[in-house]
C-alpha cells in the first residue's frame, strides 16, 4: 500500500487517505468526530499515527497541519445572516421537493406538474426542465457527492436516471406497481434505491439500469429509506410502524426495528451508522442501537406526530420536528433534551441542521421557514414571503446558501 495523498473534509471533520494498492486508487477516511478547536493536537495526530499503518513519521507534520486546520474550521463562529437573494417561479403547479448538489452550485425541484428542473445557483436560471414523468414528480436527488447524475421517482410507478450536464435521461426503471415516494443513490453512485407504496424497496444497478434486489417484506407503503455511510446497509421505515436494516448485497433483512404504536414518518443514520433515529405518528422519536437492533431511547413530549428527524453531521445532536408546531434539539448520546423550538403557528414538515451544526433550519405549513439556535431554542432569523406552506428546505454543503420550496408553485434562494 502506497498513500498518494491526503484530502481534507469539513463535515463531518475528518482527513481522507487516498492509497495505492495492486495498482487500483483506494480511499479511507479518519473520522474525527469529537474533535473541537481546544482539542490536544498531539495527542490526536499520535492516535491517528498509531492505528493507521499508512502514516509514516515523514507524514507525521503533515497530518498535524490538516488537524490544526480542522479545529480552525470549527471554531470559526457564524453569524451569517440570511438575505432573499432571488425568487423562481419554479414550477406550474405546486413544488414537491428541492435539493443541492454537493457544492451548492446548482440545484433541483419536483413538481406535481409532472417535471423535474435543474438551477444555477449563483444565477437563479433554468438549466433544464427533465420531461417524460406522466404524473407527479415527488421524490429527486443527485448522486452527492458527484453531482453528473439525478434520479426523479414518480407517482406514475416509474424512476428515472438523469444526465445532469445535458438534461437527458439514461434509464426509466419500471417494476413497482405503485407510487414511488421516497429515493435515494448509495454513496458510491452505484445503486439507487426506490420505496414505494407497493409495499416493496427496490435496488437498481446504475449503470444498466436494471433491478438488482427487491427488498419485500413490509405490510403496507416505505414511506422513507436511507443508506448506510458505507452503502453495505439500508434501511427503510414503512406505515406499518416498522423500520427494517437490510444487508445491501443480498436482500437479507439483518434486523426489524419494532416498537412505534402508528406510522413511521422518517428514518435515519448517524454518521457512523452506530445510531438510527426513527420518527413516528405516535409522537414519539426512537433511537436504535445498529448492532442489536434494540431500542434504546424514547424520546416524548410533542403533542402530536413527529413528522420529521435529523443528525448533525457528527451524529451527537438529534433533531426532532412535529406537527404540533414545535421542534426539539437532543443530545443524540445521553437522550437528554437540549433545547425546544417553539414560535412556528403551523406543523413544520422538515428539519435539518447546518453543515457546521450551529444552525437549525425548519419549514412550517405556516408559510415561513425559521433559523434557530440549537443550543439555545432561540429564533435566530425568519425567512418570509412564501404565500402558501413551505415543505421541502436545504443548505448547501458550506451552509451560506438555503433553498425553500412551497405550495406556491415558487422556491426561494436565500445567501
Amino acid at each position: 500500500m502506497k498513500l498518494k495523498r491526503f484530502l481534507l473534509r469539513y463535515y463531518p471533520p475528518g482527513i481522507i487517505l487516498e492509497y495505492e494498492q495492486g495498482g487500483l486508487l483506494k480511499t479511507k477516511s479518519i473520522d474525527l468526530l469529537d474533535l473541537r478547536p481546544e482539542t490536544d493536537t498531539d495527542l490526536v495526530v499520535e492516535e491517528i499515527a498509531r492505528k493507521e499503518q499508512l502514516i509514516t513519521s515523514s507524514k507525521i507534520d503533515q497530518v498535524r497541519k490538516l488537524v490544526q486546520r480542522l479545529q480552525e474550521k470549527i471554531g470559526q463562529k457564524d453569524e451569517h445572516h440570511f438575505y432573499l437573494f432571488k425568487v423562481l417561479r419554479a414550477h406550474i403547479l405546486p413544488l414537491t421537493n428541492v435539493a443541492f448538489n454537493k457544492s451548492g452550485s446548482s440545484f433541483i425541484t419536483g413538481s406535481y406538474d409532472r417535471t423535474c428542473k435543474i438551477w444555477d445557483t449563483s444565477s437563479g436560471e433554468e438549466m433544464h426542465t427533465l420531461e417524460g414523468h406522466r404524473n407527479v414528480v415527488y421524490a429527486i436527488a443527485f448522486n452527492n457527492p458527484f453531482g453528473d447524475k439525478i434520479i426523479t421517482g414518480s407517482f406514475d410507478k416509474t424512476c428515472k436516471l438523469w444526465d445532469v450536464k445535458e438534461g437527458k435521461c439514461y434509464h426509466t426503471m419500471r417494476g413497482h406497481t405503485a407510487e414511488i415516494v421516497c429515493l435515494n443513490f448509495n454513496p458510491a453512485s452505484t445503486l439507487v434505491a426506490t420505496g414505494s407504496m407497493d409495499t416493496t424497496c427496490k435496488l437498481w444497478d446504475v449503470e444498466k439500469g436494471v433491478e438488482t434486489v427487491s427488498l419485500g417484506g413490509h405490510t403496507a407503503e416505505i414511506i422513507s429509506l436511507s443508506f448506510s455511510s458505507s452503502g453495505s446497509e439500508i434501511i427503510t421505515g414503512s406505515f406499518d410502524h416498522t423500520v427494517v436494516l437490510w444487508d445491501v448485497r443480498s436482500g437479507k433483512r439483518i434486523q426489524s426495528l419494532v416498537g412505534h404504536k402508528a406510522e413511521i414518518s422518517s428514518a435515519q443514520f448517524n454518521w457512523d451508522c452506530s445510531l438510527i433515529a426513527t420518527g413516528s405518528m405516535d409522537k414519539t422519536c426512537k433511537l436504535w442501537d445498529v448492532g442489536s437492533g434494540r431500542c434504546i431511547g424514547t424520546l416524548k413530549g410533542h403533542e402530536d406526530e413527529v413528522l420529521d428527524v435529523a443528525f448533525d453531521y457528527t451524529g451527537q445532536m438529534l433533531l426532532t420536528a412535529s406537527a404540533d408546531g414545535t421542534a426539539r434539539c437532543y443530545n443524540a448520546v445521553t437522550h437528554n433534551l437540549v433545547s425546544k423550538l417553539e414560535g412556528h403557528e403551523g406543523e413544520i414538515s422538515k428539519i435539518t441542521f447546518n453543515p457546521q451544526g450551529t444552525y437549525v433550519l425548519t419549514a412550517s405549513a405556516d408559510k415561513t421557514a425559521r433559523l434557530w439556535d440549537p443550543e439555545t431554542g432561540n429564533c435566530k432569523q425568519v425567512l418570509e414571503g412564501h404565500t402558501d406552506e413551505i415543505f421541502s428546505c436545504a443548505f448547501n454543503y458550506e451552509g451560506n446558501t438555503i433553498i425553500t420550496g412551497s405550495k406556491d408553485n415558487t422556491c426561494r434562494i436565500w445567501r
